[in-house]
Parts: C-alpha cells; structure tokens; sequence
C-alpha cells in the first residue's frame, strides 16, 4: 500500500494537514454549524479567505467546537484590492478580528492580479506579518511558476504553500512537479471539479466499484497520492466522514494513470487563467 501521511511537513517547517475543510459558500449561522460539525467529526484544516465574506463565521464555529486553538490550522487569504503593502497588514489584523484568533496558520495571497502587479508588494506584507506573529505560515494560491520565481528573486522567500484549481480534468501536472523541485506544497482546490460531470465518469465509478468506495473518495486519493493536499467542501454528514475516510485504501498505479488520463487542455471550471485573471 501507497501510505499516506494525515499530515505533512512544510518547509518552513511547520506541519499541515493533508486534508482540509473547505468553507466557500458557507456563511452566517448555518454556515457556522456546517463548519463547527466539520471540526467535531475530526477535520482540523479549516481553510477560508477575505473574498468569502465567512471569516466571522469560521471564528464562531471554532468557539463552538470546543476544540482546542493548538489542534486546529487556520488559512485564509488576501484579496487582490488589499495587495499594497500597508493595505496587506492591516487586511491581515482585520482577518484576526473577525475570526477572533490570535494567528493564522497560513495566510495566502488569493490570486496574482498581475496586471496590477502588486503581488511582489503583497508577499513582502505577508514576510513582515510572519515575523510580526500574525501567521505562522505563508504561501500563494494560483501562482504560475514566473510569478513564483519573482518572489524567490526578489524576496530570497519562497511560500510553503500554492494552493491551486486542480481536479482529473485539470491535473495540473507542470505546475504540480514545478512546486515539488521548489519545496513547495501543493493544494487542491476544487479537488472535485464543483461536482461536475467528473464525479459521472465511467473509469472512475468502476474504480470505486472495485475498491468499495466512493466517487469521491477515490478522486480524493488520486491527489493525496498525487503529492496534493486536498480541501473539499460538504454540508453532508456523511460526505463529510468519506471525505476524511481516505487512509484505508491505495490505488494502483494503473488506476493513477487511468484517472490521470482524463486530463483536458481546457478543463479549467471557469476559465480562471493566473497570468490574466483578475480577482480584487
């Protein structure tokens, strides 16, 4: 069997959870009870972001789990309309004032934006944030490799982690292996294409036929396998549990390549291009 670690080790040293919670859309008091229920039925990766407008919602179902602030990793993102610098630092305070936490475990910036090229300035607020204590960890969502290699050239920082659109239709596989020769973590978001018409994929169904599975549950293990972190979102109870019920198994390497193989040229869900796309 392919083992699988529930956590991995950063290169800034610090340790995340290879499987996460997503909590796009969820928002308000029910949103608040998805996540604070996510925490209780064992996910501690929570993983929000300013333009999800659910910050206050993610801190108020952290005080309802009950779950110690310690045994929990924390992310949210930076917008591209705060990437200034002194724009960056105080979004960041803000972010801990909504969730009511002292620190995040990992802060992101959301998305290049390089036309507006602040993205350099935004990654040097996010290396002084660090230091000033308010995340401990810090990485990118959405960087290509020539924005990653600015930041190396110009800051001499790499992130620890890129959080990227990745899925069997868009397996991402020159940005995946650019990530790994710089140390970088990848993670999935969008692990299962939205529920889109991957989840009806004939070689996929027949995999989690054979393996006593899920749809979902082998897409999950076809990233963690991968190398990629991953980050679902449910509001199902039971979704929720298969979705962290993923160390049990292994794929084959022919059913990897079989799952592999469904990769498009255009297999983006939204046509989300990082050197042109703009998201403030």
């Amino acid at each position: 069997m392919n083992e699988i670690s529930a956590t991995v080790i950063l290169n800034d040293g610090n340790q995340i959870p290879s499987v996460g919670f997503g909590t796009y859309l969820l928002n308000g008091a029910s949103g608040s009870n998805i996540i604070s229920q996510a925490i209780q039925r064992g996910y501690r990766l929570l993983d929000a972001a300013v333009n999800y407008e659910n910050e206050g919602t993610v801190g108020e179902a952290v005080r309802r789990s009950h779950c110690s602030r310690s045994k929990l990793f924390i992310t949210s993102k930076l917008p591209g309309r705060h990437q200034q610098h002194q724009a960056a630092i105080s979004s960041i305070q803000e972010s801990l004032f909504r969730t009511g936490l002292d620190y995040f475990d990992l802060y992101l910036i959301h998305w290049p934006n390089p036309q507006a090229d602040h993205y350099l300035e935004a990654w040097q607020a996010l290396i002084d944030a660090q230091r000033f204590g308010l995340v401990r960890s810090i990485g990118v969502s959405n960087f290509l490799p020539e924005h990653i290699e600015r930041l190396e050239k110009e800051t001499g920082v790499l992130p620890v982690v890129n959080q990227i659109e990745l899925h069997p239709y868009w397996s991402q596989r020159k940005q995946r292996e650019y990530d790994t020769s710089k140390k970088i973590f990848t993670q999935a978001w969008s692990p299962l294409g939205r529920a889109s018409n991957v989840l009806q994929e004939n070689v996929i169904k027949d995999i989690a036929q054979k393996h006593q599975k899920s749809v979902g549950q082998i897409i999950l293990r076809w990233e963690l396998q991968l190398g990629v972190g991953v980050i679902p979102k449910s509001s199902s109870a039971q979704r929720q549990l298969d979705n962290l019920s993923l160390f049990d198994f292994s794929l084959s390497a022919a059913e990897m390549n079989q799952i592999s193989e469904l990769d498009r040229p255009d297999g983006r869900n939204k046509n989300q291009d990082p050197a042109t796309y703009q998201e403030f």
